[in-house]
Protein backbone atom coordinates (compact mmCIF):
# COMPACT_ATOMS: atom_id res chain seq x y z
CA UNK A 1 0.00 0.00 0.00
CA UNK A 2 1.71 3.27 -0.97
CA UNK A 3 1.64 6.43 1.07
CA UNK A 4 -1.43 7.73 -1.25
CA UNK A 5 -3.63 4.88 -0.65
CA UNK A 6 -2.60 4.72 3.31
CA UNK A 7 -4.39 8.67 3.47
CA UNK A 8 -7.27 7.10 1.67
CA UNK A 9 -7.83 4.44 3.56
CA UNK A 10 -7.41 6.55 6.93
CA UNK A 11 -9.59 9.46 5.87
CA UNK A 12 -12.81 6.63 4.44
CA UNK A 13 -12.22 4.70 7.74
CA UNK A 14 -12.12 7.78 9.68
CA UNK A 15 -15.01 9.56 8.42
CA UNK A 16 -17.39 6.17 8.41
CA UNK A 17 -16.58 6.58 11.90
CA UNK A 18 -16.92 9.56 12.88
CA UNK A 19 -20.48 9.98 11.38
CA UNK A 20 -21.17 6.59 13.77
CA UNK A 21 -20.51 8.49 16.48
CA UNK A 22 -18.08 5.73 17.58
CA UNK A 23 -15.36 6.92 19.75
CA UNK A 24 -12.53 5.01 18.43
CA UNK A 25 -12.63 7.65 15.27
CA UNK A 26 -11.11 10.40 17.61
CA UNK A 27 -7.78 7.88 16.87
CA UNK A 28 -8.03 9.11 12.95
CA UNK A 29 -5.53 11.85 11.89
CA UNK A 30 -8.59 13.94 10.67
CA UNK A 31 -9.94 16.99 12.61
CA UNK A 32 -13.09 14.92 13.65
CA UNK A 33 -13.67 18.05 15.83
CA UNK A 34 -14.73 19.71 12.69
CA UNK A 35 -16.14 17.24 10.94
CA UNK A 36 -18.81 16.57 14.29
CA UNK A 37 -19.48 20.56 13.74
CA UNK A 38 -20.12 19.59 10.14
CA UNK A 39 -22.09 16.95 10.91
CA UNK A 40 -24.00 19.01 13.89
CA UNK A 41 -23.64 15.54 16.16
CA UNK A 42 -26.93 14.24 14.20
CA UNK A 43 -27.21 10.71 14.73
CA UNK A 44 -29.53 8.61 12.49
CA UNK A 45 -33.04 9.43 13.37
CA UNK A 46 -35.28 7.11 10.90
CA UNK A 47 -35.42 5.99 7.01
CA UNK A 48 -35.40 8.37 4.18
CA UNK A 49 -38.61 9.60 2.72
CA UNK A 50 -40.51 8.30 6.21
CA UNK A 51 -40.30 5.06 5.31
CA UNK A 52 -39.80 2.13 7.22
CA UNK A 53 -43.59 0.87 8.44
CA UNK A 54 -47.04 2.06 9.22
CA UNK A 55 -47.25 4.29 11.78
CA UNK A 56 -49.03 3.85 15.02
CA UNK A 57 -52.38 4.65 16.13
CA UNK A 58 -53.34 7.68 18.21
CA UNK A 59 -54.09 6.12 21.42
CA UNK A 60 -57.80 6.18 22.07
CA UNK A 61 -58.56 6.55 18.35
CA UNK A 62 -61.19 4.14 17.44
CA UNK A 63 -61.57 3.12 13.57
CA UNK A 64 -62.94 5.67 11.28
CA UNK A 65 -66.33 5.17 10.16
CA UNK A 66 -66.42 2.96 6.83
CA UNK A 67 -68.32 5.20 4.21
CA UNK A 68 -70.72 3.53 1.62
CA UNK A 69 -71.62 0.39 4.51
CA UNK A 70 -75.17 0.04 3.32
CA UNK A 71 -73.78 -0.45 -0.24
CA UNK A 72 -71.09 -3.06 0.83
CA UNK A 73 -73.46 -4.90 2.69
CA UNK A 74 -75.28 -5.56 -0.50
CA UNK A 75 -72.40 -7.57 -1.97
CA UNK A 76 -72.02 -11.37 -1.30
CA UNK A 77 -69.08 -12.01 0.14
CA UNK A 78 -67.39 -13.53 -3.01
CA UNK A 79 -67.91 -10.59 -4.68
CA UNK A 80 -66.61 -8.74 -1.81
CA UNK A 81 -62.87 -11.08 -1.92
CA UNK A 82 -62.94 -11.52 -5.53
CA UNK A 83 -62.88 -7.61 -6.03
CA UNK A 84 -60.45 -6.87 -3.63
CA UNK A 85 -58.23 -9.69 -4.25
CA UNK A 86 -58.24 -8.66 -7.91
CA UNK A 87 -57.18 -4.75 -6.88
CA UNK A 88 -54.54 -6.13 -4.41
CA UNK A 89 -53.52 -8.66 -7.59
CA UNK A 90 -52.89 -5.76 -10.09
CA UNK A 91 -51.57 -3.64 -7.26
CA UNK A 92 -48.61 -6.47 -7.12
CA UNK A 93 -48.17 -6.69 -10.71
CA UNK A 94 -47.45 -3.18 -11.10
CA UNK A 95 -45.26 -2.54 -8.28
CA UNK A 96 -43.06 -5.89 -9.10
CA UNK A 97 -42.75 -4.92 -12.65
CA UNK A 98 -42.07 -1.27 -11.78
CA UNK A 99 -39.23 -1.64 -9.07
CA UNK A 100 -38.17 -4.98 -10.33
CA UNK A 101 -36.00 -4.32 -13.48
CA UNK A 102 -33.14 -2.39 -14.15
CA UNK A 103 -33.44 1.25 -13.11
CA UNK A 104 -36.67 0.45 -11.25
CA UNK A 105 -34.79 1.73 -7.75
CA UNK A 106 -31.73 3.29 -9.44
CA UNK A 107 -33.32 5.24 -12.01
CA UNK A 108 -36.60 6.49 -10.53
CA UNK A 109 -35.61 9.74 -7.63
CA UNK A 110 -38.80 8.74 -5.77
CA UNK A 111 -37.83 5.09 -5.44
CA UNK A 112 -33.98 5.46 -5.24
CA UNK A 113 -32.36 3.96 -1.67
CA UNK A 114 -29.72 6.55 -0.60
CA UNK A 115 -26.57 5.55 1.40
CA UNK A 116 -27.54 5.08 5.00
CA UNK A 117 -27.49 8.21 6.97
CA UNK A 118 -24.72 7.85 8.18
CA UNK A 119 -22.87 7.63 4.94
CA UNK A 120 -24.89 10.24 4.11
CA UNK A 121 -23.50 12.72 6.59
CA UNK A 122 -19.90 11.54 5.73
CA UNK A 123 -20.23 12.21 2.10
CA UNK A 124 -18.93 15.45 1.67
CA UNK A 125 -15.46 15.28 3.60
CA UNK A 126 -15.31 11.71 1.23
CA UNK A 127 -15.75 13.49 -1.62
CA UNK A 128 -13.06 15.87 -0.39
CA UNK A 129 -10.83 12.95 0.19
CA UNK A 130 -11.22 11.35 -3.60
CA UNK A 131 -13.49 8.98 -1.93
CA UNK A 132 -16.70 10.00 -3.84
CA UNK A 133 -16.44 7.67 -6.75
CA UNK A 134 -16.35 4.87 -3.79
CA UNK A 135 -19.49 6.39 -2.39
CA UNK A 136 -21.24 6.23 -5.46
CA UNK A 137 -20.28 2.57 -6.54
CA UNK A 138 -22.08 1.59 -2.93
CA UNK A 139 -25.58 3.20 -3.83
CA UNK A 140 -25.32 1.82 -6.81
CA UNK A 141 -24.61 -1.76 -5.88
CA UNK A 142 -27.29 -1.16 -3.18
CA UNK A 143 -30.01 0.04 -5.32
CA UNK A 144 -28.96 -2.57 -8.15
CA UNK A 145 -29.26 -5.80 -5.38
CA UNK A 146 -33.19 -4.13 -4.60
CA UNK A 147 -33.71 -4.67 -8.18
CA UNK A 148 -32.64 -8.18 -8.63
CA UNK A 149 -34.18 -8.94 -5.07
CA UNK A 150 -37.82 -7.94 -5.74
CA UNK A 151 -38.55 -10.31 -8.23
CA UNK A 152 -38.26 -12.68 -5.44
CA UNK A 153 -41.57 -11.65 -3.98
CA UNK A 154 -44.03 -11.83 -6.41
CA UNK A 155 -45.24 -15.35 -5.66
CA UNK A 156 -45.50 -14.80 -1.67
CA UNK A 157 -46.51 -11.69 -2.60
CA UNK A 158 -49.76 -13.81 -4.87
CA UNK A 159 -49.98 -16.29 -2.15
CA UNK A 160 -51.13 -13.56 0.66
CA UNK A 161 -54.06 -12.51 -1.56
CA UNK A 162 -54.79 -15.87 -2.48
CA UNK A 163 -55.08 -17.04 1.82
CA UNK A 164 -56.65 -13.84 2.00
CA UNK A 165 -60.18 -14.14 4.01
CA UNK A 166 -63.44 -12.49 3.42
CA UNK A 167 -62.98 -11.49 7.05
CA UNK A 168 -59.35 -9.58 6.17
CA UNK A 169 -61.10 -8.53 2.68
CA UNK A 170 -63.62 -6.61 4.85
CA UNK A 171 -61.29 -4.88 7.21
CA UNK A 172 -58.80 -4.20 4.32
CA UNK A 173 -61.86 -2.30 2.54
CA UNK A 174 -62.87 -0.32 5.22
CA UNK A 175 -59.64 0.32 6.89
CA UNK A 176 -58.36 2.99 5.08
CA UNK A 177 -55.12 3.72 2.08
CA UNK A 178 -52.64 1.68 4.17
CA UNK A 179 -54.83 -1.46 4.93
CA UNK A 180 -53.43 -3.42 2.49
CA UNK A 181 -49.88 -2.52 3.27
CA UNK A 182 -50.67 -3.19 7.04
CA UNK A 183 -51.60 -6.89 5.64
CA UNK A 184 -48.71 -7.75 3.05
CA UNK A 185 -46.46 -6.51 6.14
CA UNK A 186 -47.60 -9.05 8.46
CA UNK A 187 -48.25 -11.55 6.14
CA UNK A 188 -45.05 -11.20 4.53
CA UNK A 189 -42.01 -9.73 5.81
CA UNK A 190 -40.15 -11.89 7.48
CA UNK A 191 -40.29 -14.30 5.01
CA UNK A 192 -39.07 -11.57 2.44
CA UNK A 193 -36.31 -10.16 4.82
CA UNK A 194 -34.64 -14.14 4.49
CA UNK A 195 -35.46 -14.07 0.76
CA UNK A 196 -34.13 -11.00 0.23
CA UNK A 197 -30.90 -10.79 1.92
CA UNK A 198 -28.85 -13.32 0.02
CA UNK A 199 -29.56 -11.59 -3.26
CA UNK A 200 -28.21 -8.30 -1.54
CA UNK A 201 -25.32 -9.39 -0.49
CA UNK A 202 -24.25 -10.92 -3.80
CA UNK A 203 -24.27 -7.34 -4.78
CA UNK A 204 -23.23 -5.59 -1.91
CA UNK A 205 -20.11 -7.66 -0.98
CA UNK A 206 -18.54 -6.39 -4.58
CA UNK A 207 -17.98 -3.14 -2.87
CA UNK A 208 -14.57 -2.45 -0.24
CA UNK A 209 -17.16 0.32 1.19
CA UNK A 210 -19.78 -1.92 2.54
CA UNK A 211 -17.71 -3.98 4.27
CA UNK A 212 -16.10 -1.05 6.29
CA UNK A 213 -19.25 0.27 7.37
CA UNK A 214 -20.12 -3.15 8.47
CA UNK A 215 -17.53 -2.69 10.89
CA UNK A 216 -17.93 0.55 12.04
CA UNK A 217 -21.67 0.48 12.35
CA UNK A 218 -22.27 -2.61 13.90
CA UNK A 219 -19.74 -1.46 16.55
CA UNK A 220 -22.14 1.79 16.78
CA UNK A 221 -25.17 -0.03 16.74
CA UNK A 222 -23.89 -1.93 20.18
CA UNK A 223 -24.24 1.82 22.13
CA UNK A 224 -27.20 2.85 20.45
CA UNK A 225 -25.69 5.19 18.37
CA UNK A 226 -26.70 2.95 15.28
CA UNK A 227 -30.54 2.01 14.61
CA UNK A 228 -30.00 -1.83 14.63
CA UNK A 229 -31.55 -1.73 11.29
CA UNK A 230 -29.13 0.09 9.56
CA UNK A 231 -26.28 -1.37 11.54
CA UNK A 232 -25.18 -3.39 7.83
CA UNK A 233 -25.67 -2.26 4.56
CA UNK A 234 -27.43 -5.74 3.73
CA UNK A 235 -30.16 -5.39 6.28
CA UNK A 236 -30.65 -1.58 5.33
CA UNK A 237 -31.08 -2.38 1.91
CA UNK A 238 -33.18 -4.92 2.59
CA UNK A 239 -35.61 -3.10 4.70
CA UNK A 240 -35.28 -0.29 2.35
CA UNK A 241 -36.31 -2.57 -0.77
CA UNK A 242 -39.24 -3.64 0.94
CA UNK A 243 -40.48 -0.39 2.18
CA UNK A 244 -40.63 0.75 -0.62
CA UNK A 245 -42.08 -2.59 -2.63
CA UNK A 246 -45.22 -2.17 0.03
CA UNK A 247 -45.52 1.45 -0.70
CA UNK A 248 -45.77 0.96 -4.52
CA UNK A 249 -48.42 -1.67 -3.66
CA UNK A 250 -50.27 1.05 -1.26
CA UNK A 251 -50.08 3.41 -3.70
CA UNK A 252 -51.67 1.41 -6.54
CA UNK A 253 -54.55 0.34 -4.35
CA UNK A 254 -54.89 3.97 -3.11
CA UNK A 255 -55.54 4.81 -6.89
CA UNK A 256 -57.73 2.25 -7.03
CA UNK A 257 -59.64 3.57 -4.19
CA UNK A 258 -59.62 7.14 -5.72
CA UNK A 259 -61.15 6.18 -9.21
CA UNK A 260 -62.35 2.27 -9.33
CA UNK A 261 -63.81 3.60 -12.75
CA UNK A 262 -60.03 3.30 -13.91
CA UNK A 263 -59.31 -0.18 -12.50
CA UNK A 264 -60.20 -2.10 -15.72
CA UNK A 265 -62.53 -4.79 -13.80
CA UNK A 266 -66.13 -4.52 -12.92
CA UNK A 267 -65.55 -6.24 -10.33
CA UNK A 268 -63.07 -3.82 -9.12
CA UNK A 269 -64.87 -0.70 -9.90
CA UNK A 270 -68.50 -2.59 -8.08
CA UNK A 271 -66.60 -3.02 -4.88
CA UNK A 272 -64.83 -0.39 -4.32
CA UNK A 273 -67.86 2.11 -5.89
CA UNK A 274 -69.79 0.58 -3.24
CA UNK A 275 -66.97 1.66 -0.33
CA UNK A 276 -67.50 5.22 -1.86
CA UNK A 277 -71.58 5.03 -1.42
CA UNK A 278 -71.48 5.19 -5.30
Amino acid sequence: MNRWDGARRACLLGAVGAACAWPAARAWSLDLGQLQKQLGGALPGGLPGGLGGSAAASPGAGPAPAPGGAQLGALSDSQVGQGLKDALGRGVDVAVSTLGRRDGFWGSPQWRIPLPPALQQASSLMRMAGLGAQADALQLAMNRAAEAAVPEARSLLVSAVRQMSITDAKNILTGGDHAATDYFRAKTQSQLQRSFLPIVHQQTRKVGLAQTYDQYASEAARFGLVRQDQASIDQYVTQQALDRLYQAIGDEEKSIRADPAAAGSALVRKVFGAVQGG
